[in-house]
């Protein structure tokens, strides 16, 4: 496997003069992903988990429902000058009877925040894809458990502390317990790789549960947690409209900004329990 850290020299400037000294880095490196050995989508990533980020795309996508519908998963066709496999072609196979993608799913997924489609046809396209609908899910958490799943996050964040450059998600039951933490400078790769997770360990729809990211929510992340059966999404920033929009329409709690034990809730505030809230102090 590839990578996850690289070492470059840097010239460090400050109130104390200059020097010279070695950083750390977060690697990113491309993945083709190929199904049934066509090319699918190529995305830039921090190695590692491919295999899970291939599950999570491709489930959130709708190309597949559980881990019985790949068969296999390799690597291939990716090597260096000196014949070193590089990981970073990754072809799954899919089992009999499952439907290959259409095409609309190939695409270059590395621009997926401004896809070129307007509101409605997203919001329509997700409808049509999901096999699972958390609008149901009856599922709460407390608001001060939920305020505190950033914090969480974050002290699981090994990589960012040695580099600064990644984003995070993470896979929490409603109590507060952490079930999975994957981080990648691609905030959809993260969500990818924690959905993927749940495919591989038949915990999909993820009825329960709730997904948190470390930074803004776009649409895609709203339609991944969508997809998945997620009721809950939280983030340590805001969300985009169009977010908004398919949270309310999906029937998904959607919270932002969760900082300093504080939260915008923008849908299903039902879901979040607020006797240990604290009081409000402002004008």
């Amino acid at each position: 496997m590839g990578r996850v850290i690289a070492r470059r020299p840097v010239l460090r400037l400050g109130p104390g003069g200059e020097r010279k000294r070695p950083d750390s880095i977060a690697v990113e490196e491309p993945l083709e992903l190929r199904v049934d050995g066509k090319p699918l989508a190529v995305t830039m990533r921090t190695p590692g988990h491919d295999v899970e980020l291939a599950h999570g795309f491709l489930h959130t996508e709708g190309v597949i429902g559980s881990v019985d519908d790949i068969r296999e998963a390799r690597y291939c066709d990716s090597f260096d000058d000196e014949g070193r496999n590089t990981y970073n072609v990754l072809d799954l196979g899919l089992a009999p009877g499952v439907p290959p993608p259409l095409a609309g799913v190939e695409r270059n997924f590395y621009t997926t925040s401004s896809c070129g489609v307007c509101g409605k046809a997203s919001l329509d396209a997700v409808r049509v894809k999901t096999r699972f609908s958390p609008a149901d899910d009856p599922m709460t958490v407390p608001f001060d458990v939920l305020a505190g799943l950033p914090d969480a996050l974050r002290a699981k964040q090994q990589v960012f502390d040695r580099t600064g450059g990644l984003h995070a998600a993470g896979l929490f039951t409603a109590t507060g317990e952490l079930l999975v933490v994957r981080e990648d400078v691609g905030r959809h790769n993260a969500v990818d790789k924690v959905v993927g997770w749940a495919v591989l360990g038949g915990m999909i729809p993820a009825a329960g549960c709730i997904l948190v990211v470390s930074g803004r929510t776009s649409f895609e992340l709203a339609q991944k947690t969508v997809m998945a059966g997620i009721p809950v999404l939280a983030a340590v920033s805001a969300p985009s409209s169009l977010a908004v929009d398919l949270a309310e329409e999906a029937g998904i709690t959607l919270a932002g900004f969760i900082r300093n034990g504080s939260m915008n809730v923008y849908t299903r505030p039902d879901r979040i329990t607020t006797a240990a809230a604290p009081a409000w102090a402002g004008p």
